[in-house]
């Protein structure tokens, strides 16, 4: 009987922190005629014709898009080639490194968190990472020994602030101030991904002994704020954080594909980075960062900002998740309520002019971008990867559209805002 009570009391516990059944059933995504939903196979068919002649003329090598509508897939495509060493062509199920879209899913983890009463938003992240306790802000800067002062920031870092690219956290390689690339060079930092063996919880306490670009909630600031919070989820849940998406957010949702590092299995499905040489497209080097990263190496670093790689259909999953309310397949990952949050203007007029705010894990188009055109409905939200790959979700549409490639360097490419001009357009309904 006492085994049988322990058994109990473990699963009540357990259940406290998995994601819950929901009244709600929204089915997986599925195929089914673009004429269901609302949607005309006839102007698709520009998209076939737009992405054909963005690959014949060099301005990609290759793409897979997918389109939804009301949990939908209408339109699952690939077009050109994954891979110019090998001359392998793209297929629908191919594997793209999503860089800054894993951004999204850290948050949503965050959040998952957050509706468990771990946390307040405007706790200060020192509360639960003493090392930035009494953050600085970058003062003066000495080119010939890359030595700075610094002055105290009037105000801690705040979760929220991480969340909103608000900290003053600067991106060390990619950022677009040339004195934080040499001091996050400096101090050791690991930008994005790795193959080597780091840690997370390691960078991220270097991080923060590092001066600021601002004092806290002053600027957007594109920032390693998300590879905080993914150590953050593992100092809250207790858990490692690649092991914590995978339990509580990719196999509830039938995300077998998204990975930090790939199974070996998943390994020849990896799309090759490639660039431009002579006018041919060519695989890519490795440059301050190994191409390789998600199928070799010590496979340790789980940057909740840059980490992850996937297919366009399980993005277009998680995606549909926020369309849905946070719930999918009988699960709730979610409530709704806290979507609303999440999608709500977090950073006043820091961000996106008068077309768009930023919430807690998207660029979120206003009334000002739909009246431009051609980007969606008011509260569509976005965001993109450094290996160009791009996505949008339209809630009064209720169509998700993703499109991805992996290129890098100088590139014609003009297929972003096109797809997403002639999925609008395809609405007949």
């Amino acid at each position: 009987m006492k085994t049988l009570s322990t058994l109990l009391f473990v699963a009540a516990a357990l259940s406290l922190h998995a994601q819950t059944p929901s009244s709600k059933k929204s089915p997986s995504l599925s195929p089914a005629s673009p004429s269901s939903v609302g949607i005309s196979a006839e102007r698709l068919t520009r998209i076939d014709a737009m992405l054909e002649k963005s690959v014949t003329d060099g301005d990609i090598p290759g793409a897979v898009a997918l389109i939804a509508r009301n949990g939908k897939i209408v339109y699952h495509k690939a077009f050109g080639t994954a891979d110019a060493a090998l001359g392998r062509k793209q297929q629908t199920d191919d594997i793209f490194r999503i860089a800054s879209q894993t951004k999204a899913i850290t948050a949503t983890a965050v959040m998952m968190l957050w509706e468990e009463g771990k946390f307040q938003l405007d706790d200060p992240i020192s509360n639960y990472i003493p090392e930035f306790k009494n953050p600085q802000v970058l003062q003066s800067f000495r080119y010939t020994d890359t030595s700075y002062t610094t002055r105290p920031a009037d105000k801690e870092i705040t979760i929220r602030h991480l969340l909103t690219h608000t900290s003053g956290l600067g991106y060390g390689v990619i950022d677009g101030d040339e004195r934080m690339k040499m001091i996050y060079e400096k101090a050791g930092t690991t930008d994005l991904f790795t193959t080597d063996d780091v840690r997370i919880g390691d960078i991220v306490k270097k991080l923060a002994k590092l001066p600021l670009h601002h004092n806290p909630g002053e600027k957007f600031t594109y920032s390693m704020g998300l590879d905080v919070l993914g150590y953050f989820v593992e100092v809250v849940s207790g858990m490692p954080f690649d092991r914590f998406l995978r339990e509580r957010l990719f196999d509830p949702l039938g995300m077998d594909d998204t990975w930090f590092y790939l199974p070996e299995s998943k390994a020849d499905r990896l799309v090759a980075i490639q660039q431009k040489e002579n006018g041919k497209w060519a695989n890519y080097p490795s440059t301050f960062y190994d191409v390789d990263y998600p199928i070799k190496g010590a496979k340790a670093f789980f940057s909740g900002g840059a980490g992850l790689s996937s297919t366009a259909k399980d993005y277009a999953t998680f995606l549909q998740l926020y369309l849905n309310g946070g719930e999918l397949n009988g699960v709730r990952i979610l409530s709704r309520t806290t979507i609303a949050t999440m999608m709500a203007n977090q950073t006043g007029d820091l961000f996106g002019g008068t077309e768009q705010h930023y919430g807690l894990a998207f660029g979120v188009l206003t009334a000002g971008g739909v009246a431009k055109g051609g980007q969606g409905g008011e509260g569509t939200f976005v965001w993109g990867g450094y290996f160009n790959t791009q996505y949008f979700a339209d809630p009064e549409e209720g169509i998700v559209g993703i499109i991805m490639k992996q290129t890098q360097g100088p590139v014609n490419d003009q297929t972003a805002w096109k797809f997403k001009q002639l999925v609008g357009a395809s609405v007949d309904d």
